[in-house]
Parts: C-alpha cells; sequence; structure tokens
C-alpha cells in the first residue's frame, strides 16, 4: 500500500492533472467537451468548489480547485465517473478511460497562485494546440479566454483571480493578458504539476533547504508544516486510509460509495464491498467493526466478505494496481 495518502481537506487549493489510460485521447471531439464542461460547471456551483484555471488538452486535462464543503475525491470521482460512462456509451467503448487516479497537488495559493494560472493556461500553447498568444484568447477549451471576458461561460472565480492585476476589471483582464505573454517568452522555473522541495525552492528562493517540505506539496516552511498538522488532526489515520480505500474501489467499479451501503446482491456492489473488507482488514490491519461501520455490515459479515475479496484481487490485477499507486 502506498506509504503517504493523499491530503484532501476542503478549503485546500488543488492542482489537479488527469490523464487518459495510455495515454489515449479523452476527448475525442466538441461535444466530447461540452458534455464534461457542462457536468463540470455543474459540480462546481453544487458542491460550492472555485476554479481558478482549467485547460482540456486531447489526452488530458488540468485544473485548479479549491473546494469548500466538500472534499476534493468526491467531486472528482462524480466527474469522471459521470463523463466516463458517458463517453462509453457515446463511442460504444468499454473500459476503463483514465489513468489509474488523478494526480493532485495541494498548492500554497498567497504564493503560487498566479503562477498556477498562468502554467495551466498555457498549456494548448506549449502542447502545441494554438500556435500563438492571439489564437489563445480564443480557445474555447481553456479558461484563459474566460479570464479576458471573451465568453459567457463561467467557471473561473474571476473576483479571485482578476483582483491580483487591479481593481478595475477592464484594467484587470489587460494586465493578466500582458501576464500571460511575459510567461510565453519565459519558460516556468519548475514543474509545477509536481510539489516537494526542489519545485517548491525553484519558484521561492525564500524557502531554506532545512525547510519543511513535502512531495504532495508546492510550498514549504510553515505552509506545509499547517497543511501536515491540519491532515494529521482531520484524520491521516485508519480512518482516512478506510475512506481511501473507499474512494479507489468505487472509483474502479463506476459506483457511488453511497451504494456500498445498500443492502442487496447486485455482483458490482458485492464485489466492491469485498474487496473492501479485504484490504482493510488483511492489508491495513484495521477493526472489523469500524469496517462495518463504513460499509453497514456486520463484523461477521466484513470477515467473510473479505474472504471473497482476496480471490477477486488475484483476478483483477488492474485495481491491485490502483489500490497500490502512489498519490
Amino acid at each position: 500500500m502506498p506509504r503517504h495518502s493523499r491530503i484532501d481537506i476542503p478549503g485546500l487549493l488543488h492542482h489537479v492533472i488527469v490523464r487518459g489510460i495510455e495515454k489515449r485521447t479523452i476527448f475525442l471531439d466538441d461535444q466530447d467537451r461540452e458534455g464534461f464542461l457542462s457536468r463540470f460547471s455543474h459540480l462546481l456551483s453544487e458542491t460550492e468548489t472555485d476554479c481558478y484555471a482549467w485547460a482540456l488538452l486531447d489526452t488530458h486535462f488540468h485544473l485548479l480547485l479549491q473546494p469548500h464543503t466538500v472534499k476534493l475525491s468526491s467531486f472528482m470521482r462524480r466527474l469522471l465517473t459521470g463523463y466516463a460512462v458517458v463517453f462509453n456509451l457515446r463511442h460504444q467503448r468499454a473500459g476503463h478511460l483514465f489513468q489509474n487516479r488523478y494526480k493532485s497537488i495541494v498548492c500554497d495559493g498567497d504564493s503560487y497562485l498566479l503562477e498556477l494560472v498562468r502554467y495551466i493556461h498555457l498549456n494548448p500553447l506549449r502542447a502545441g494546440i494554438v500556435g500563438s498568444l492571439e489564437s489563445l484568447d480564443h480557445y474555447p477549451w481553456c479558461g484563459h479566454r474566460e479570464l479576458l471576458g471573451k465568453t459567457s461561460r463561467s467557471l473561473i472565480t474571476e473576483d479571485k483571480v482578476l483582483p491580483f492585476f487591479s481593481n478595475r476589471r477592464r484594467a484587470a483582464r489587460e494586465h493578466y493578458r500582458q501576464f500571460i505573454a511575459d510567461g510565453m517568452n519565459a519558460p516556468p522555473p519548475a514543474e509545477l504539476s509536481t510539489g516537494g522541495k526542489r519545485t517548491s525552492r525553484a519558484l521561492d528562493p525564500d524557502l531554506g533547504a532545512d525547510d519543511l517540505f513535502d512531495d504532495r506539496i508546492l510550498g514549504g516552511g510553515d505552509f506545509a508544516e499547517r497543511v501536515l498538522n491540519l491532515a494529521g488532526r482531520t484524520g491521516a489515520g485508519p480512518e482516512r486510509s478506510l475512506a481511501e480505500i473507499i474512494d479507489r474501489v468505487a472509483t474502479f467499479f463506476g459506483i457511488e460509495e453511497s451504494c456500498l451501503k445498500k443492502p442487496g446482491k447486485e455482483r458490482t456492489f458485492v464485489q466492491a464491498r469485498s474487496v473492501i473488507c479485504y484490504v482493510a482488514l488483511r492489508e491495513l490491519d484495521l477493526k472489523g467493526v469500524d469496517v462495518a461501520q463504513a460499509l453497514a455490515f456486520t463484523p461477521g459479515g466484513v470477515s467473510h466478505a473479505a474472504r471473497r475479496g482476496e480471490k477477486i484481487l488475484r483476478q483483477e490485477l488492474d485495481l491491485r494496481k490502483i489500490l497500490d499507486a502512489n498519490l
């Protein structure tokens, strides 16, 4: 099992990267993209999640999100599972669409927010999808055009981005565009899809070599310490590990977590519950009573399901890889 759990606490800023399985295309046409953005917009509103930047490319996409009332894992599971189901039905395919789980880096918004906005919005240009800043200004599958006021799409929480450039909306848009233009001529000082010491110090030279860092965090020192302390207080122990396993298994089987507590013998639900019980009891060494409570089981039922789960995992090699993957 992975040594570190994902840091997933409402209120934190996350840079999210999602890739297609085996680097395959996940947006085949504009109808796919519109469907994805419609689902994304609905979830942003329903879950009170702020978006500060986004960009869709052919084989992957970037999001800069700050959930306030839900965990990022819940938001992303609903976004990805829903999109994958529609995509597979529409294109008459089966199987997984995305590469394992999404990647998320907790970011120090005070220090890196604007660099992240620029990094994400320049992705279509750096990937060669558009050839100039003028083309990027009108590229419909990136939040850059939205911050320029050239679309009615309202995904980005503008009032938390544009005021960094000016208190007047028109001037803010002009200064923002110049900020993007400046980034075209100077490559980013670090790869902003990672965290840890090297990336954080490349962006913030004031951070010392002996400051506290974590590979899951873009930022260091006091910020990293606050995040890690918060993670410890909100469940870095067994309960959080169980929640993570439930999340991964539910995502693999394409079901909502709430379904795992419903009685019934539907094959997919039975398999999912069995795998969760096996991993929780045999690999995380959790108490059966805690697992039973999470799945609305009896303790005896957890033990019985765990035996089934072991056999399922021996056959489902892709699921085994997902459970073992680093965050």
